[in-house]
């Protein structure tokens, strides 16, 4: 889904799901409850925000 541009991530780490997406909900069920990524305990195995928002950018469906 993150490929597909169906879900992003905020540079915050908060998960985005697209307006496009046939089912929303389901998504929604599917994820953590918080709405948030589990962020890896390790600093530098967390997802540098300069990826992020090019995944936003030229991936994600508003």
């Amino acid at each position: 889904m993150f490929d597909r541009g169906l879900i992003g991530l905020s540079n915050d780490l908060d998960i985005l799901i697209s307006r496009q997406a046939n089912d929303p909900d389901s998504i929604k069920g599917l994820l953590n409850k918080t709405g948030k990524a589990i962020v890896p305990g390790r600093v530098f195995e967390r997802p540098h925000p300069q990826f992020l928002r090019w995944q936003r950018e030229n991936c994600f469906k508003e």
